[in-house]
């Protein structure tokens, strides 16, 4: 090897660890936020239900969602979901990394932004999380989720949806409807937690039994089986 090309490979490998080292600390931020997220909604007096909880197969996290533009514009923010293992009667397991964007209609004005918690209800939802990308409303049904300690007083249409979502901006929490908001795996953030190529369905559906929850996102897990024990019933 030439003396020109050795430092350059050098540095090379030096720049690659470096930034393989901010994608770690930038994703365990990220999951970081998603627990503080989801611990202050539930803990809310109006917040989730918690019989919601309960049934909900898993429980995504989109924090700081950033909303663009003026008038039509549209959103992006980058979250996590848990889902339970054990066909949804065990704990739950460890978080696939997922992205949200899509249109976001009405007066917004540019730096606004949103946190967001999904309840997945059913199979059918999960199926959802396994593709490469989803669009709500149009590939899964949604709805805006009930508020409060109960959830009695759900609408038909939000007992029989497949996801229910919620928001919560400048201190206001309420149930709100994202019909064509798209979500996408995001399998560079999956490799920088875990260290590996991994795919949804290995976490989602399928998690090994060797596959701990990492580090980064202990907290976050921590935080639904607190809320959430397993084996609770609904």
């Amino acid at each position: 090897m030439s003396r020109v090309r050795r430092p350059r490979l050098v540095s090379a490998l030096v720049l690659g660890g470096a930034a393989a080292a901010l994608g770690q600390v930038r994703e365990t931020q990220r999951l970081g936020a998603c627990r503080t997220v989801l611990e202050a909604i539930v803990n809310m007096p109006e917040g989730i239900p918690r019989d919601l909880l309960h049934k909900a197969e898993c429980v995504a996290v989109v924090p700081g969602v950033k909303k663009l533009a003026l008038g039509v514009g549209g959103r992006y923010g980058k979250g996590a979901v848990t889902c339970r293992k054990d066909e949804g009667r065990g704990p739950w397991g460890p978080p696939a990394m997922i992205e949200m964007g899509g249109p976001s209609v009405g007066l917004q004005i540019g730096g606004q932004s949103a946190d967001y918690v999904f309840l997945i209800m059913n199979p059918k939802g999960i199926d959802h999380l396994l593709r490469s990308r989803f669009t709500l409303g149009a590939d899964a049904s949604v709805a805006a989720g009930p508020k409060g300690r109960s959830a009695e007083a759900a609408t038909d249409l939000q007992l029989h949806a497949e996801i229910l979502t919620y928001s919560r901006s400048r201190g206001l929490f309420a149930g709100v409807s994202l019909e064509g908001a798209v979500v996408k795996q995001d399998r560079n953030a999956n490799e920088q937690v875990y260290g590996e190529r991994v795919e949804a369905r290995d976490l989602v559906v399928f998690p090994k039994a060797e596959r701990r929850v990492p580090p980064a996102a202990r907290e976050l897990v921590d935080v639904l089986r607190e809320l959430s024990p397993p084996g609770h019933e609904p």
